[in-house]
């Protein structure tokens, strides 16, 4: 089965002059864009969320990837909209993951 785990990226513009951290007054976190990540070899949703989470995203001082939404490939398919260049844009942008194929 297939599943799509959408997540959100957040970038701490306080890491590139100084600390970033809270503590110094320094953490200054902007939200940016996301990925939408299609897992294959799982059978159930919630090990295709923690395995992006595991193996895919981001965590660090500078910046941070969260999960924000994650749905059936068929239902994330759906949803995608009708205008065939911004569908093919989506398609080619999403990452294909798998704990099996690496």
């Amino acid at each position: 089965m297939k599943f799509v785990v959408s997540t959100q990226f957040l970038e701490n513009y306080g890491a590139h002059q100084g600390t970033g951290k809270f503590a110094d007054g320094q953490a200054y976190w902007k939200m940016k864009g996301g990925t939408d990540y299609i897992v294959s070899d799982l059978d159930r949703i919630q090990d295709a969320v923690a395995f992006v989470a595991a193996k895919e995203m981001y965590n660090g001082i500078g910046a941070k990837e969260f999960p924000v939404e994650w749905q059936t490939y068929e239902e994330w398919y759906a949803k995608l909209p009708e205008d065939e260049d911004y569908r093919e844009f989506l398609l080619e942008q999403a990452r294909e993951v798998s704990p099996i194929r690496g």
